[in-house]
């Protein structure tokens, strides 16, 4: 009953100091809506950057030959040198499809897809006036399964397609709208021109599929640069590679298998089987898992430093919270006096105008996770990102206000419940 009838007279004191009240509250409103708005900022970046990443493919390895690391190496005088430069790579230095092959033939059951791709560049196709920018890109069969195109029309690659080398490709929509003003009928079987870096690739176009466009894009529809897709031994052959062997692959695990632990497994069979005896290269595998887990980190280090500073503010809102609560208390020693000659406790005296400091600060608080969320919504939403406010921060935010309530609101509590009575009762 005492605890209702001190948020009354909290209450009935803020309401009589209305324009005190909210300036004693404005710096924890301040602070609490900056927690807020940074959290809900770097929550929704967080969910966005893993949402792109599994969609990416969280049970990806990407499996690469990479320089092996050496130790730092002295001259008699004393200077320090690293290795030099490195040898190039050698054929021998690659991954090979035997590799694979016996790589499969023991883990297969953990692998749903092998996944090779090569890069032909960016160019331009054009025919008279109209053009359209692409990436042209060559995939195998697995690649083209695991993307899961959206044809609008046409077929995908076919079998021949890939042990011939077919020169056939997979355009876009927004390719046909610029290059045959929409019409799939008419681009289906045409041959079009790409130029790539002054050297001139001659396709013809087997399929259209369905470009998602980035909603972060800013390029006009003209000037999106879309995907054509081509067969993967097109791409080497055009890109006149000499060796048959990879740099990199990807594979893609099952979903009952623990990526992050099965990339210690490829790693070991590649090194110890294959590179054990390689001086320069070895075998190094990333796992998308451990990436997103990294970048997860990183965004909530840089959210929680950022909340940190701007939770420097909730102190300042409580140090002025104590200022006013030690002015109210000169204001009411009188009635402090009175309380005290009635019989009221010390501890009941206390208990009081602790109470008005826990009461300023939650109704601050309050007011500040509301102008939070909506300055947090509003930001994430200017930049691109869907607005996901973090629960935590806001249960976070009421806990901690009601903690500046009592930690900045006991010295002046303190200070009324040890006031002599008679003083009081003389005060002026």
């Amino acid at each position: 009953m005492l605890i209702t009838e001190n948020i009354l007279l909290a209450l009935a004191g803020l309401k009589s100091n209305i324009m005190r009240s909210l300036l004693t509250m404005l710096g924890i409103i301040i602070g609490i809506a900056s927690v807020i708005a940074i959290m809900t900022v770097g929550n929704s970046i967080t969910v966005m950057v893993n949402t792109q990443m599994q969609e990416m493919g969280a049970n990806n390895l990407t499996v690469g030959v990479s320089a092996k690391s050496t130790s730092e190496e002295s001259t008699t005088s004393g200077l320090h040198f690293g290795a030099g430069n490195r040898r190039e790579m050698d054929t021998e230095d690659y991954l090979t499809d035997e590799m694979l092959d016996s790589f499969l033939q023991e883990y297969g059951d953990n692998i749903k897809y092998t996944l090779l791709s090569s890069s032909v560049g960016s160019g331009t196709a054009m025919d008279g006036d109209l053009y359209a920018y692409v990436n042209i890109t060559g995939y195998n069969e697995d690649y083209m399964d695991y993307t899961d195109l959206t044809l609008l029309a046409g077929r995908s690659f076919i079998e021949k397609d890939y042990e011939n080398a077919q020169k056939v490709c997979i355009v876009s929509d927004y390719f046909v709208n610029n290059m045959f003003d929409g019409d799939t009928s008419a681009a289906l079987g045409s041959s079009i021109e790409v130029n790539v870096s002054g050297k001139y690739y001659t396709y013809y176009i087997v399929g259209v599929y369905e470009y998602e466009n980035d909603s972060y894009s800013s390029s006009s529809t003209e000037d999106t640069t879309t995907d054509l897709y081509i067969p993967y031994d097109t791409a080497r052959a055009q890109l006149h590679t000499e060796n048959d062997g990879y740099e990199s692959i990807t594979l893609v695990t099952t979903i009952d298998t623990d990526s992050e632990a099965f990339a210690d497994t490829v790693e070991n069979y590649f090194n110890v089987k294959y590179y054990s005896n390689n001086e320069d290269y070895e075998v190094t595998v990333t796992s998308m898992a451990s990436m997103i887990e990294s970048m997860t980190t990183m965004i909530s280090t840089i959210e929680l430093a950022l909340a940190i500073i701007a939770g420097i503010s909730l102190v300042v809102g409580g140090i002025g919270v104590m200022n006013i609560m030690l002015v109210s208390i000169t204001e009411r020693t009188k009635e402090i006096g009175t309380r005290k000659a009635l019989g009221a406790t010390n501890g009941s005296i206390r208990l009081q105008f602790i109470t008005e400091s826990v009461v300023i600060c939650i109704m601050g608080g309050f007011i500040g996770i509301i102008l939070g969320i909506v300055l947090g919504a509003v930001a994430a939403t200017y930049m691109g990102y869907s607005a996901s406010v973090s629960v935590v921060a806001i249960v976070v935010a009421v806990a901690f206000s009601m903690g500046i309530g009592v930690f900045f609101g006991y010295y002046p509590a303190n200070k009324a419940a040890k006031l002599n009575p008679i003083d009081a009762l003389r005060y002026e």
